[in-house]
């Protein structure tokens, strides 16, 4: 099982090891892109589900093809992942590797998806037809704790195509919206303009934003932006800066 944490694929796990026990492995991707409290998460709910939990090092932030950022960017950072993967499962005699697709996923840009293809991943929520209320729906039911948790994409995807993905941005961002989150903010994106960095909450966050402005005006700074923005978040925005070149 290809497992972030997050909870289609935390469901995905969970069904697949009441079912299948000790034949079900679960391994995470550990890299740069991933934020530290991301990857502590996923071994909590791995560990409270019961199942065996590899953490692997992928190296996609080396690849010339994926830190300068094209738009097909996730298709370079899956296809490192689900190589390992494949690796793993040979050793394991596994026979086959799952992802935590669904169906509300098909209607964004994905390139990832091709990397899945590729190497024969399979996506059991997809082929179940699950929507993410779906899935949303059956983690309450079983009983996960993380059945609500907003989505959780890599840090990279907070870096506008074109511009290059480094280790610093990455490190930049993640301690940005850590900071964002300690204000009681659940769903944060910060996008990494190279001196500006746009936040973005729901609205019903802004006024927290505006409360805390200066607090986070003078940490900001401190990270190395000198402008900061903020609007209302909207999952996959810079996808849609694509469709306007």
């Amino acid at each position: 099982m290809a497992y972030s944490g997050g909870v289609d694929s935390a469901v995905l796990l969970k069904v697949s090891y009441d079912i299948l026990a000790e034949n079900t492995l679960a391994v995470t991707s550990d890299s740069p892109s991933v934020p530290r409290s991301e990857l502590e998460e996923a071994k909590k709910i791995a560990h409270e589900i019961g199942v065996r939990h590899l953490i692997i090092q992928t190296d996609e932030v080396t690849d010339a093809n994926y830190f300068q950022n094209p738009a097909d960017r996730c298709y370079f950072c899956k296809q490192e992942l689900y190589s390992k993967l494949k690796q793993i499962s040979e050793r394991e005699k596994i026979p086959y590797i799952a992802n935590g697709i669904n169906m509300d996923d098909l209607g964004d840009y994905r390139p990832g998806l091709q990397a899945a293809a590729e190497l024969k991943v399979v996506s059991p929520l997809r082929e179940a037809n699950f929507t993410k209320q779906d899935v949303r729906n059956l983690a309450k039911m079983l009983g996960l704790k993380i059945w609500d948790k907003p989505a959780s994409p890599c840090l990279s995807s907070r870096i506008p195509y074109g511009r290059r993905v480094t280790v610093e941005k990455l490190s930049v961002i993640e301690k940005a919206e850590e900071f964002i989150k300690s204000l009681n903010i659940r769903e944060v994106r910060v996008r990494h303009f190279d001196e500006m960095a746009k936040i973005e909450t729901t609205q019903d966050d802004f006024y927290i934003i505006k409360n805390h402005f200066y607090e986070i005006e003078e940490q900001f700074k401190s990270f190395g932006f000198e402008k900061i923005e903020w609007a209302e978040f909207k999952s996959g925005s810079l996808n849609r800066l694509i469709q306007l070149r």
